[in-house]
C-alpha cells in the first residue's frame, strides 16, 4: 500500500536492481531521518526493500494488466513510486507513458525506467493538469484505499476526465469480503490497521468500490481478488524473489525497531485475514 510512495529497491538485491543503480542514492535520501516508530507502513516497509507493495501481490497487478489493453496504447499512471508497476507495464509495449505523482525524488527515479516511452511529471491525482480526453487506459494502485470516499471519488473522476471515450481504468486495492461483513467489523479493521500502518485506511468492499466507480461514469468489465498476504514470507518470495527476500529479512532484523513494526503489521493484517483482499478492478469510460 501507498500514499504516492512506493517502494524503494537495495542495492544488493537483483540482476534487474543493478539496472537502476543510478537511482539508489535518491532513493535512500527518501528514508534518512524517518523515525521507524512512526513512519507510515509503507515506507517501512520501502526502506526494508520491498519493491512490490500491492494488496493482492504482483501475480493480481499482472493479471490486471493483461486485461488493460496496454499495448500501443497511450498510458498514465497514478502515484508510479518507484517505478516497479512502470516497468510492468512497458513490458506491454505502450504508444506512450505518463505518470503523475507528488513526490519530486520519484519523478526523478521513473524518468530513468520510462524515458524511452515518456515521462513523470510533478502532480496529483485528483489534478494531474492532463487534457481532458487524452490517454488510453490509467492506472492506479494502492491509493484509493488510504483515502476518503470523497477522495476516493475525486480521483476516479479524474482517471474518467482524461481518458478517451472507450477507455480503461485498471486499480489495484484493498478489499474487504464479504460484501456483506458488518459495519461494526469494518471499522474495527480500519481503525485496526490504520493504527498499524500509521496510515488512515479504508479498505472497501467489492460492492462499495463498484458503487464509486459508477458513480464516476464506469462501466464494469473485469475484478478479480486475491489473499491479502503482503507481510508473509511466501508472498515476499514469490513477489520479490529469493535474493531480494533474504535483504528485506537482514534490514528487518538489523534496522532498529523494524522488526517490531513489521511484527504488529503481520499480527494485525493476520488477525483480519478472512476479510482482507486485494482487489483489481478493469473498468471502461463509454464511448
Amino acid at each position: 500500500m501507498n500514499s504516492e510512495v512506493h517502494s524503494a529497491p537495495v542495492s544488493s538485491a537483483n540482476a534487474q536492481d543493478s539496472s537502476n543503480a543510478a537511482t539508489i542514492a535518491a532513493q535512500d535520501h527518501q528514508f534518512e531521518d524517518k523515525d521507524i516508530a512512526t513512519v507510515p507502513g509503507h515506507w517501512l516497509l520501502a526502506r526494508l526493500g520491498r519493491r512490490v507493495l500491492r494488496p493482492g501481490g504482483l501475480a493480481l497487478t499482472q493479471a490486471m494488466l493483461n486485461k488493460a489493453h496496454l499495448d500501443n496504447a497511450d498510458v498514465c499512471e497514478f502515484a508510479p513510486g518507484i517505478g516497479r508497476t512502470a516497468e510492468e507495464i512497458i513490458a506491454h509495449k505502450p504508444h506512450s507513458y505518463v505518470g503523475i505523482d507528488r513526490n519530486a525524488d520519484v519523478v526523478d527515479i521513473v524518468n530513468n525506467i520510462v524515458r524511452d516511452y515518456g515521462e513523470v511529471r510533478l502532480a496529483n491525482a485528483q489534478d494531474t493538469h492532463l487534457p481532458a480526453e487524452s490517454v488510453d487506459v490509467v492506472v492506479g494502485e494502492a491509493i484509493l484505499s488510504m483515502q476518503s470516499d470523497e477522495d476516493k471519488l475525486a480521483i476516479m473522476k479524474e482517471a474518467f476526465r482524461v481518458l478517451r471515450p472507450g477507455g480503461h481504468y485498471a486499480l489495484h486495492e484493498l478489499g474487504l469480503e464479504p460484501d456483506s461483513l458488518d459495519e461494526t467489523i469494518k471499522n474495527d479493521i480500519r481503525t485496526d490497521v490504520s493504527r498499524a500502518i500509521k496510515v488512515n485506511a479504508r479498505p472497501a468492499t467489492k460492492h462499495e468500490w463498484l458503487a464509486l466507480l459508477e458513480q464516476a461514469g464506469f462501466q464494469f468489465e473485469w475484478s478479480e481478488a486475491a489473499p491479502m498476504l503482503l507481510m508473509e514470507p511466501e508472498r515476499v518470495m514469490a513477489d520479490e524473489g529469493k535474493e531480494r527476500a533474504r535483504v528485506i529479512m537482514h534490514n528487518m532484523a538489523t534496522i532498529p525497531g523494524a522488526k517490531e513494526r513489521v511484527m504488529e503489521m503481520k499480527q494485525t493484517f493476520g488477525k483480519y485475514r478472512e476479510y482482507l483482499r486485494g482487489i483489481a478492478f478493469v473498468v471502461r469510460k463509454p464511448l
